[in-house]
């Protein structure tokens, strides 16, 4: 299992390979998109992984890539349908974003890199690993975006009235896109500090 935690910590694709960075920017203003972006990432991720892992003895290597982006577009077909059933809302908010997982570097890298050359169940794990390791970051970032840009938590109001009439102020900035890469860069410094010390 140790093998698979990887991309929750010191292999974590955004953190370290700087992938599915775009969505991190375009996502995560509110809590409840990014969480919902994030289980979609996961499942889309794992269950390609695992499909392409059954085929990969079967896929000529001069089509694989077509077979990739056709096996990654019926999952999310399948998500973007779900969410447009169960949390229209959200659908509507993540918009053309749930489209754009099919080019997410990171479920493509790891169909390149892992899911071709190892087992289904192994691949699988590692699909959803590498989709939790994404989906943390996501998490985290939008978590303090929307605290401190909004006052909000779930679209729930966080900060009391009492601070607001005693003069605090939303920072109009946390809710920029500019902020979540910037967000994301002090996460990588944190991350990269923690590990020089050890």
């Amino acid at each position: 299992m140790k093998n698979y935690l990887g991309p929750l910590g010191k292999d974590n694709p955004i953190l370290v390979q700087t992938l599915g960075v775009c969505s991190a920017l375009a996502v995560t203003a509110q809590l409840k998109p990014a969480v919902v972006m994030a289980l979609s990432v996961t499942l889309v991720c794992a269950f390609s992984n695992f499909i392409v892992s059954l085929m990969r003895n079967t896929i000529p290597p001069r089509i694989r890539i077509i077979v990739q982006l056709l096996v990654v577009s019926f999952f999310v077909i399948v998500v973007d349908l779900l969410l447009q059933a169960f949390l229209y809302d959200v659908s509507k908010m993540l918009s053309v974003f749930v489209g754009l997982i099919i080019t997410n570097c990171i479920i493509m890298g790891r169909l390149e890199a892992f899911a071709l050359s190892h087992k289904p169940f192994p691949s699988f794990m590692d699909g959803m690993m590498n989709g939790l390791g994404y989906g943390l970051v996501l998490v985290v970032v939008a978590f303090f975006r929307e605290l401190f840009g909004s006052g909000t938590l779930w679209n729930h109001q966080v900060i009391p009235d009492s601070w607001y009439a005693a003069g605090y102020l939303n920072n109009g900035l946390m809710i920029l896109p500019p902020m979540a890469l910037i967000l994301v860069g002090v996460i990588v410094w944190a991350k990269n500090g923690t590990a020089a010390k050890r």
